[in-house]
């Protein structure tokens, strides 16, 4: 147990929704966060992400856009167990394609293993070349970062009565973690 949490946001601010990761650290390194926690912009440098976790921690939250065939918008927590690198059926690493498989196969190749590892997916609705959120992805920000906050209220209720006190009140309950969002 390192005590360390990493939230992470990756994506490129020049393909529209795929910055939905950077935008949703961004808003959440504005506001008060539990001790231990670590929230940073990885962008595009998913290698960096994968050498910095070799340090260790307790907790992995990677945020980012990630098409699953939702609507646009809809944002998911998903539990993640690294690969088997023996089961692996593709070389490990592409500079040009660090999606968070990538990410996850990069560092059980390298031997890192965080502890619980999640992802706050968003499905996007535009990653073609150009600046700003879709609508829909714009709307489903607060909800990606109160579900981030729940997960690390959480996270310090089961380390217990010190890190507890450090969570805040306003939270959302677990069943607000999934949200879609769409016309």
């Amino acid at each position: 147990m390192t005590g360390r949490t990493m939230v992470a946001g990756v994506g490129n601010v020049f393909l529209r929704d795929d910055a939905f990761g950077v935008e949703v650290v961004r808003l959440l390194a504005e506001q008060p966060c539990p001790e231990g926690v670590e929230i940073r912009d990885f962008g595009i440098r998913g290698i960096h992400l994968v050498y910095e976790l070799l340090n260790g921690c307790d907790l992995f939250i990677l945020v980012d856009a990630a098409a699953r065939g939702e609507a646009p918008g809809t944002v998911t927590v998903l539990e993640v167990e690294l690969p088997t690198v023996d089961k692996m059926d593709r070389p490990v690493m592409d500079a040009h394609s660090m999606n968070p498989d990538a990410i996850f196969a990069l560092l059980a190749s390298l031997g890192g293993r965080p502890g619980r590892s999640l992802v706050v997916a968003c499905e996007p609705a535009e990653i073609d070349a150009g600046m700003g959120l879709s609508d829909p992805v714009l709307q489903a920000l607060p909800h990606a970062v109160r579900a981030v906050q729940e997960i690390l209220a959480e996270a310090a209720a089961d380390s217990g009565p010190q890190a507890a006190a450090a969570a805040t009140d306003s939270t959302p309950h677990r069943d607000d973690l999934n949200w879609e969002g769409g016309a």
